[in-house]
């Protein structure tokens, strides 16, 4: 086989568990945390029921009777769960726990704070935000709220892939939150072939082609074929692509023409201000809608991104590009594609979910290898010469 480049992308997997609101966590948690210490016949236990002030045994699953309807009512019982929680936490605190209470005390104190904030009333209220990495599930504490697209969202895993397109065989795989960036992955998806002298070229989408993973991949040896994040203005003006960047002389021209210098950031990077020119710049209402002028950022990594922007404009990346993106968006196409799983999560956690990737890499490939001609003979398995 050769070893020309790896084709890398993600796509969703669906958790296995119902996503859970922040009171069906709340008691959810509060439940962990009694039954482990039971089953370890703790102490402990005993201290935790008579520190909770609820009429509530937290023995049965599921949300606990309330008028949903009344605002009120749904405000006192979010303030006496987490008012238990706090509670339950206090009592163990300092106290001897086994293994098992101790990781359910831990799940209960993210998920009595994740959600919720307290007023100057001293009442504990849903909070009007969310957490960045927040739990959704005390059943499954590793799936996250994700997103394809800005459209496109899911809850549960990434599975990540890295195929080769010569053979179409899927090299490696990789399964993360679904809150995980895709560039994430790279590393462990490329982690076999580190060693290797003559490594082969890595293609993706735009999610790879940042500054920062651009560096790393570098400096590990590889060549990345990927797009740069496309420069936007969100308010529809210039974006930053219609300024010349001149790293050399330490300058940047707007479209008007007008050169302004880059003065150094702390960060390494720096901004150049056109500020003096805004006032009577004809093409102003194109450019920005600020009153102190337009200023263009200039990244840390300035000079990578600069590179990669050229080189694909370059009529041969292009064809490149074209040729192998769509590899791995087929095996993907493949790899959620029944009899093989579905896109529907089968266990719980990303080392099972992990487990569960490779067994469905391993079939596919296998029903891959027959199609490339994967024969047995006097010398053992190998395949048609090419």
């Amino acid at each position: 086989m050769k070893n020309r480049a790896r084709v890398l992308d993600s796509t969703a997997v669906y958790d296995a568990v119902a996503t859970q609101d922040t009171v069906t966590q709340l008691r959810a948690a509060i439940r962990k945390v009694l039954y482990a210490l039971d089953q370890a016949a703790s102490p402990v236990a005993a201290a935790v029921r008579r520190a909770l002030r609820r009429d509530d045994d937290y023995a049965s699953p599921g949300k606990p009777p309330c008028d949903w309807d009344d605002p009120a009512a749904r405000e006192v019982l979010v303030d006496d769960l987490v008012n238990d929680a706090l509670a339950a936490l206090g009592a163990m605190d300092g106290q001897p726990l086994p293994v098992t209470a101790q990781d359910a005390a831990d799940l209960l104190a993210l998920v009595a704070g994740q959600d919720v904030e307290q007023g100057e009333d001293g009442v504990f209220r849903i909070a009007r935000k969310t957490a960045p990495d927040r739990v959704i599930s005390t059943v499954d504490t590793a799936a996250r709220h994700g997103h394809k697209s800005r459209n496109r969202r899911f809850d549960g895993y990434k599975a990540h892939l890295s195929v080769d397109p010569d053979s179409e065989l899927i090299d490696e795989v990789a399964a993360t939150p679904a809150n995980a960036p895709d560039r994430q992955a790279a590393s462990e998806l490329l982690g076999g072939l580190a060693g290797e002298h003559d490594k082969p070229e890595v293609v993706g989408d735009s999610a790879y082609g940042d500054a920062a993973t651009r560096a790393h991949l570098e400096a590990q040896g590889f060549t990345l074929t990927a797009k740069c994040p496309p420069s936007r203005n969100t308010g529809g003006r210039f974006p930053k692509d219609q300024f010349a960047v001149d790293l050399d002389h330490a300058t940047v021209t707007c479209p008007a023409g007008q050169t302004a210098v880059i003065v150094p950031a702390r960060d390494s990077g720096g901004r150049a201000s056109f500020r003096p020119w805004c006032a009577t710049c004809p093409l102003r209402p194109a450019c920005t809608a600020s009153r102190r002028g337009r200023t263009i950022a200039i990244h840390p990594q300035e000079a990578i991104l600069q590179r990669a922007r050229a080189t694909q404009r370059d009529p041969a990346w292009q064809e490149r590009y074209r040729t192998d993106r769509p590899t791995v968006e087929r095996k993907i196409s493949h790899f959620t594609r029944r009899p093989w799983g579905g896109r529907k999560a089968r266990t719980r956690g990303v080392a099972r979910i992990t487990t569960d990737l490779y067994a469905r890499a391993g079939a596919i490939n296998w029903a891959r290898l027959a199609i490339l001609g994967l024969h047995h003979d006097h010398t053992g398995w190998a395949l048609p010469e090419t």
